[in-house]
């Protein structure tokens, strides 16, 4: 298996046809024919469903489409690099929604600022989700809560947030999971790094939240909180960036609750120059303390 071989079958998965293909990539057409079937014997796969004169992937196809394309992807990126070009293309970032919100828009702009050529495709969702997502190739990296376990990944931390408990204006203090036994909570879904965390403080204490009701964003978290009808956990910097956050009262995590270090991660072995280039430029702006 070569380079060639594989923008052969890239070329062809893209375009369903041999013709069109070998049109692309400046080949004749049965030079074409000749090496996508040298690449599935060494496989031992069928690549793609031949019909009518025209090609479909298969399943396994589908799957290989996937790396080929990221091999080559990076082969190209590699070139660039060494041809002294500036990062450019597309950048697939996940994130956190509280960082997609509070942390993100200042690096963001300055990282388009100093590399024009970047276009941005920024994804929000639960760490759970947006780990995945990483380790499957959709997203070159996100911003997840730490620490960073996976044997896959690699990262490094570049927020720390201070996690808060929202109460309603007039709660007790809520100093132990013990004072909030039994009441409801909001939350997001079940992969949701924050919710298992809050559910970890409970136990940790002998105490369990009542009810957990699900929900997608830290706006209905904090409505459902002023009117009264349960307990939320949230980043301070979330909380203090919405509109009637005083409407309520906030009660810090203690101990080593307190603090949760949001991490950028990517799939190991996969620093492609564009990362290194805005790992670099929060590295930067951390340093200097923005």
């Amino acid at each position: 298996m070569d380079l060639t071989q594989l923008e052969m079958f890239n070329a062809v998965a893209e375009s369903g046809s041999i013709t069109a293909a070998a049109k692309r990539v400046h080949r004749v057409p049965s030079n074409l024919t000749t090496r996508i079937q040298k690449l599935e014997e060494e496989l031992g796969v069928a690549l793609f469903i031949r019909e009518n004169q025209r090609l479909r992937l298969s399943s396994a196809g589908y799957s290989f489409l996937r790396y080929s394309q990221r091999i080559t992807g990076l082969v190209d990126e590699a070139r660039r690099v060494v041809a002294g070009d500036e990062p450019e293309g597309l950048f697939a970032l996940g994130s956190l929604e509280s960082a997609a919100a509070v942390r993100l828009p200042l690096p963001l702009a300055r990282f388009k600022q100093r590399y024009p050529k970047i276009q941005f495709n920024l994804v929000t969702g639960p760490s759970g989700t947006m780990i995945d997502a990483v380790l499957d190739g959709s997203l070159s990296a996100a911003f997840v809560d730490g620490p960073l376990l996976h044997p896959q990944l690699d990262g490094v931390p570049v927020f720390e947030e201070e996690m808060v408990i929202v109460a309603p204006a007039q709660h007790a203090p809520l100093t132990r999971a013990r004072d909030a036994d039994g009441e409801q909570v909001y939350a997001f879904r079940a992969n949701c790094s924050y919710r298992r965390h809050f559910e970890s403080w409970f136990h940790d204490d002998g105490a369990r939240p009542g009810h957990i009701h699900e929900m997608e964003s830290y706006h209905g978290m904090l409505a459902c909180v002023i009117a009264g009808a349960g307990l939320a956990l949230m980043p301070r910097s979330m909380l203090e960036s919405m509109p009637a956050h005083d409407q309520v009262s906030v009660w810090p995590l203690a101990g080593h609750w307190r603090y949760l270090a949001t991490w950028l991660i990517w799939r190991r072995g996969a620093l492609t120059p564009t990362l290194e280039a805005f790992t670099a430029l929060l590295a930067e702006m951390k340093s200097a303390g923005v």
